[in-house]
């Protein structure tokens, strides 16, 4: 990705480029913030992002790093969609002997984010029943009905009838098998588009499975060979990943960071909705003139 950016920025001369560097982000999920491996990654990113630095000082641009949250310590997954099924609410439909989640023909079901998840529900009258059995489930700090988004600026058209947020070492998975024998095909895959929820185990390989590595191999090279390949490497167990984020933090030290090579680009905090402006007017792609004042807590990313 740095090799790209470089080139791109020697060959085009952009306005405006952006880069996502990963090792922050996929270690800090596996491991948790306080790992030394996850340290490592730092250092690594440090030394790998050098010369992409160096290169953007010596061409006078302005370099803006941004994260867009701050990842802290998890230990228990919470599985919101088991629970909703185990009580009636949730459908799927069977194929191959895989169980697939029906959205249409669920009363409700859960899309899960990390630390939050939109939860949809059908029917008005459903929805006292799905808050006081969510409300309940270990693992879920707060359930956000319509005024409680309103109040967090989650009130969109498409947000769900419920916002569950995880208490501080929790965090939601999107299994609504009950049975592994029954897993979805896509569960056990790299597959973003399929999966109704984020899935952060995507990050290891199945420890149980001792061809794993080998599996995986043979599908990089028939992918190499432009064959058709499965990279069914996934495990199906969550207990291991140790680092998420969705809720705000109870410190603000482990909250996102913006760092910016101009002095004076920004004066205290920067709102999530304040930032493509702030790029924009950094890159002299526009004279928004920056906030007069700080967002409040509640309103930063």
């Amino acid at each position: 990705i740095i090799d790209a950016t470089r080139h791109v920025m020697a060959t085009r001369d952009p306005d405006l480029t952006l880069a996502y560097l990963p090792h922050l982000d996929y270690d800090l999920q596996r491991f948790g913030p306080d790992d030394p491996r996850s340290h490592a990654a730092a250092r690594e990113l440090d030394e790998a992002v050098g010369p992409l630095l160096d290169q953007a000082e010596a061409a006078g641009r302005t370099v803006v790093v941004l994260s867009e949250y701050g990842i802290t310590s998890v230990s228990r997954p919470v599985h919101l969609n088991r629970v909703l099924r185990e009580a009636g609410l949730l459908e799927v439909h069977t194929q191959d002997g895989m169980e697939y989640l029906d959205t249409m023909a669920s009363r409700a079901f859960a899309v899960a984010d990390h630390q939050l998840a939109h939860v949809y529900v059908k029917r008005p009258e459903d929805l006292d029943t799905v808050r006081a059995l969510l409300a309940g489930v270990p693992g879920v700090d707060t359930l956000l009905d319509e005024e409680g988004k309103k109040e967090q600026g989650l009130d969109h058209p498409r947000s769900g009838e419920f916002v569950a947020v995880a208490e501080p070492d929790a965090w939601f998975t999107y299994y609504y098998w009950l049975d592994d024998a029954r897993a979805p095909d896509f569960a056990q895959l790299v597959e973003i588009h399929r999966k109704p929820g984020y899935d952060p185990v995507e990050l290891f390989m199945d420890p149980n499975d001792p061809y794993v590595k080998l599996r995986a191999g043979a599908a990089v090279a028939r992918k190499k060979l432009g064959m058709r390949y499965r990279m069914a490497v996934v495990p199906l167990d969550a207990s291991p990943i140790r680092g998420s984020h969705g809720r705000l933090p109870a410190d603000e030290a482990d909250g996102p960071l913006l760092l910016s090579s101009r002095p004076g680009a920004t004066e205290g905090p920067v709102a999530a909705t304040d930032v493509k402006a702030l790029l924009l007017r950094l890159a002299g792609l526009t004279t928004t003139p920056a906030p007069d004042t700080a967002p409040s807590r509640e309103d930063r990313s």
